[in-house]
Parts: structure tokens; C-alpha cells; sequence
């Protein structure tokens, strides 16, 4: 947004409102011209139609503000007022001003529907209405839990912590090595000993300093560096002069448990000491609630979401560029750019949890996937997203705890009578067992689902095995398609791309609809879609409509 047009305006908005003696709403007059600057190019205030209330009040406000919807007169009577104020500063003329008068007469009655109805939330309002405002406040008294006498809270930075899963501590230290700002503390500490280098009597970087530790050493922001060096005791301070302090060591130096402790300090200061690290005042007052809703939802939230909720609670002050404050977070090493949006890197998790613990708060361990029976394992392949290096080493830690009969029996039947994405699965954990699992695997030749694997895992091996059916190609074909749809969904262009080198030929796709497979249509229209082979993609399709006319589902 252009801060800058906003601010003007509503120092003249105010200056207007004591002149004509007129309650001005400023806050939501300042939100209206926000969002509208953000999201309907306006620019100036002469921008503003009568059009741009339409859009602000029926569809930015109920996808992007959580309020409720008795606060619709509060918004409404604001926009009346930026109107007035247009008209009497020669923005707009009359006629344009009594057009805004009815737009905003005709709205009036439809915005509480609007900010009720939950089909027009946006991602950030559905995700941050879900979990509470509260949650992220970031003028809320860090002490008030203290105040409330034991009484039980039920708010969401109350509510106890849940399990997390931990990298290991030598995967741990080796990303604490790596972290952008904590190499450059280093880097920045003996830059300014070599030079004999002094700092304010603050104990800030002279400006000058600053500038040059950036062009020679390529350090983007010297100054968070230097407080966090002095504050890990990596610098210490003779007058004004700086002088290398006793913990100073190289990184890659380091044994991983004086690592580890040096992190978790660090990490104490960037989340719960740090003052001003981003430049963004909403995100540096509100670090510590920012990485607490990230450690407790377990999953990323969306730049775009953390963004508008972050402007929300600014409650009017004036905000610049959220997405360069966000992307500052990555130096630092807490989180980290996902797909799906930021999430906390797996030190921060560590380090956070370690903070965690040394308040006395209960900060449980999620058990690990080898810790349990198949259908865990599974679960947890399946269910939380788990990383491809973190999925193979739990594959192969609860392998090691079994036999290779076990292993196979355990997943074999866990998986009976499942969905494709269970069954294939368990199905490709087995394909990793040696001979030893034959006589578990021929077990399962009378399972219908199972039969085809066990056949094709037996054959591959040079082991006695019947042929497989020609309907039992078929039936197989769609259940290692329907295993790869949940991937397909979430990255079509790479399935197409996959689907493009070892896809089905058409003579094959174009009797799938025969098979009773309960996702064979959903398999057949994937095919029909991402298939690049156009007689191959429209066999597929012709596929689909016959299994649906069959009342396959």
C-alpha cells in the first residue's frame, strides 16, 4: 500500500473533524482507505467511486476483517464520513457524492449478512477466526495470566501445548550452523575487532560502520547481528571499544551441544528480547506470539493470511511492507518458506520447545512412528506431511525393529479391506523386504485387494507366483494410479509431468471401467485431464463416463 497518501489523509481527515466539530471514527476510516489501496488501486483520495465502497463493504471487509456482524453501523457510519470529508475537500463532486450516499444507503442493510456469511471468509479470516484474535494480540499484557488468580483459561495461548516430533539433535546442530544471522553475529564481531572499531555509547553501530560492515562484508542488517552478538556474550565491550568475547568461537568449530545452547540463547533473544529486528514494528512487538501459533497449529500458515491478521491488529497504526518483515524471519532461521506459506524451521521447533520446558511448562514429545504398529506408521506417512528425508529414516527405524516377517505381517494387515493411499502404502514399505517376507506375502493371495501386489512382489523376486489376470492388471493399474491422486492434487504439474513418462497406454485406460475399484472414476478423470497423449487422455474420459454410467463411485 502507499503509506504515504494514507497517512496525509487522515491527518487532513482530523484536522476536517475539529474544524467542523465532527467525531471521526479514524481507525476504520484509515482501515477503509487501507484496504483499498491494497486491493483496489486506489491511490489518492480523488480515487475513490462510488464503486470502491461497494467492493470495500460487501466483499474486502467479510473475506478479510474479523468482526462481527453488529459492527457493520461502526464501518458504515465511517464510510458516510470519508464521503463528507471528499466532498468538502473538493476530492469529489456533488453528484459523485450522492451516488456514494446511495451505494452506501443500499449496503447499509446487506453488510451484516455479509460479514455473517462464512462462504465469503478469506483464508486468513477463517483460519485466525478459528483460533481466536486473542491469540496473536500484540498490545496484550504479557503478564495477565498471572492476574487471573489460577482461574482456568480457556484462551488459545492457554491451552496446553501439544506434542511435537524433533529432528535429531545432529540434524538440529547442523542447521543452527547454517542460520544466516547467526553466522554473521560472527562475522560482524570480528569485522569490527580487526578494525579497531567502536561503538555509540549506547551500545549501537556507529552509522558509518554499519554502512561499510555492509558493503565490504554483504551483511543486509549489521545492527540485529551486533545486539544478538553482544547479547550470546559473543562480543563484549571495553568502554566503547569492542572486544572478542570468551564464547567467541567459529560455528563449524563448535561441538553440537555448545551449539545447541548457544541457539537456544539466541533464540530467547529473537522471539522474547529482540526489540526491533525486522524494521516492522507489528511483527517485532508480536515475534513471540507470531512463533507460538506457529509451534502450537503444527502446519504453515499462509504469507498472505499472517499478513492481513498482522494488519488487523496494528489497530491503525501505520504499517509498511509486511512481506519484506516476514521474509526478514527466514534470516533469522525461525521459520521457513514452505508451499503452503511459513512454518518454523525444525531448530526453531527444537529451540522453541526448549524455551518452553525451561518456563515449566508441559511441552510433550510425540512418539515416534517406530515406537508403534503399522497402521501408526502409516498414519503418520499419510497424515502429517512428514518431510522425504524425515519419512525414510522413520521407515527405516521401525523396519529395524522387526523381522522381516513381522514387518510384512504387521502392514499386510493393517491395510485389509483399506483405501488405495493406505494399502499402497504399506504396499511399498513391503516391496523394501528381502526373501524372508515370502511366506507372509503368499499368505495374502486370497485377499482380493491384496492378491495383485503379492503376485507382482512374489514374481519380481523368481519366486513361484499364478499369473496375473488380465483383470487383475487392470484392477492393479487403478490402484497404483488412485495411490498417487492425493499427490496429483497437490502438485498437478509434477504428476503430469511423471504421468507423461510411464503413464498407461490407451488400450489399457480404455477398459479401466470395467474394474470394481471404488476410485476408478476418480483415477479415469485425473487420467482425462494430465494425460498429454490426447488419445490416451480422451480414451480416458470416455473411460470415466462409462464407469459413472455403471454406478462405480
Amino acid at each position: 500500500m502507499s503509506i504515504e497518501w494514507v497517512n496525509r489523509a487522515i491527518d487532513g481527515l482530523r484536522a476536517w473533524g475539529r474544524e467542523r466539530t465532527v467525531e471521526v471514527d479514524v481507525d476504520e476510516v484509515r482501515l477503509l482507505c487501507d484496504y483499498a489501496s491494497d486491493y483496489l488501486e486506489v491511490n489518492e483520495l480523488g480515487d475513490f467511486r462510488p464503486g470502491t465502497f461497494e467492493e470495500l463493504l460487501l466483499e474486502i471487509y467479510p473475506r478479510k476483517v474479523i468482526a462481527p456482524p453488529e459492527s457493520a453501523p461502526e464501518t458504515v457510519a465511517a464510510a458516510r464520513t470519508l464521503v463528507e470529508f471528499l466532498l468538502d475537500t473538493g476530492e469529489i463532486g456533488t453528484k459523485t457524492a450522492a451516488r456514494m450516499r446511495e451505494t452506501i444507503d443500499r449496503i447499509e442493510p446487506e453488510m451484516p449478512r455479509a460479514l455473517a456469511d462464512t462462504s465469503k471468509f478469506g483464508m486468513a479470516k477463517s483460519l485466525f477466526s478459528a483460533i481466536g484474535p486473542d491469540s496473536l494480540e500484540i498490545d496484550a499484557a504479557q503478564g495477565a495470566s498471572a492476574e487471573n488468580d489460577g482461574d482456568d483459561c480457556d484462551c488459545p495461548g492457554c491451552a496446553p501445548l501439544p506434542p511435537v516430533r524433533l529432528a535429531p539433535r545432529d540434524e538440529v546442530a547442523r542447521a543452527v550452523r547454517e542460520v544466516p544471522l547467526l553466522r554473521d553475529a560472527h562475522r560482524v564481531v570480528a569485522w569490527l575487532v580487526e578494525g579497531g572499531r567502536t561503538v555509540t555509547t549506547r551500545r549501537s553501530l556507529r552509522v558509518r560502520d554499519a554502512r561499510e560492515c555492509t558493503a565490504e562484508l554483504g551483511v543486509a542488517r549489521p545492527e540485529p547481528a551486533w545486539r544478538l552478538a553482544l547479547d550470546l556474550g559473543l562480543a563484549r565491550l571495553d568502554g566503547t571499544a569492542v572486544v572478542t568475547g570468551e564464547v567467541f568461537a567459529d560455528l563449524s568449530a563448535r561441538e553440537d551441544d555448545e551449539l545447541l545452547g548457544l541457539w537456544r540463547g539466541a533464540l530467547e533473544f529473537l522471539v522474547e528480547r529482540g526489540g526491533p529486528l525486522t524494521g516492522e514494528a507489528v511483527v517485532d512487538e508480536g515475534m513471540s506470539q507470531i512463533h507460538d501459533l506457529l509451534y502450537r497449529l503444527q502446519s504453515p500458515i499462509p504469507v498472505d493470511a499472517l499478513a492481513d491478521y498482522l494488519r488487523e491488529v496494528a489497530a491503525g497504526r501505520p504499517v509498511g511492507r509486511l512481506d519484506e518483515a516476514l521474509s526478514a524471519l527466514t534470516y533469522m532461521g525461525t521459520v521457513q518458506p514452505t508451499e503452503d506459506g511459513l512454518a518454523l524451521t525444525p531448530h526453531a521447533l527444537w529451540g522453541l520447545r526448549e524455551l518452553y520446558a525451561g518456563m515449566g511448562l508441559d511441552a510433550p514429545l510425540a512418539p515416534a512412528p517406530a515406537e508403534g504398529d503399522a497402521s501408526g506408521l502409516i498414519a503418520g506417512l499419510i497424515g502429517d506431511g512428514t518431510a522425504d528425508e524425515a519419512a525414510e529414516r522413520d521407515i527405516a527405524e521401525w523396519l529395524s525393529r522387526r523381522t522381516p516377517e513381522q514387518a510384512a505381517a504387521e502392514l499386510l494387515a493393517a491395510v485389509a479391506g483399506a483405501p488405495a493411499e493406505v494399502r499402497g502404502v504399506a504396499v511399498t514399505i513391503v516391496d523394501r523386504l528381502g526373501l524372508e517376507a515370502a511366506a507372509v506375502v503368499r499368505s495374502y493371495l486370497d485377499d482380493a485387494e491384496l492378491r495383485p501386489h503379492a503376485i507382482h512382489w512374489l514374481s519380481s523376486r523368481g519366486l513361484d507366483a499364478p499369473a496375473l489376470t488380465p483383470e487383475e492388471v487392470l484392477w492393479m493399474s487403478v490402484d497404483m494410479l488412485a495411490l498417487a491422486l492425493p499427490a496429483a492434487e497437490a502438485d498437478p504439474e509434477g504428476f503430469a509431468e511423471n504421468i507423461a513418462a510411464s503413464g498407461p497406454p490407451a488400450h489399457l485406460i480404455e477398459d479401466m471401467w470395467r474394474v470394481d475399484h471404488p476410485d476408478v472414476v476418480e483415477v479415469l478423470e485425473l487420467l482425462g485431464s494430465t494425460l498429454p497423449d490426447q488419445a490416451a487422455a480422451k480414451a480416458a474420459r470416455k473411460a470415466a463416463f462409462k464407469a459413472r454410467s455403471r454406478g462405480i463411485r
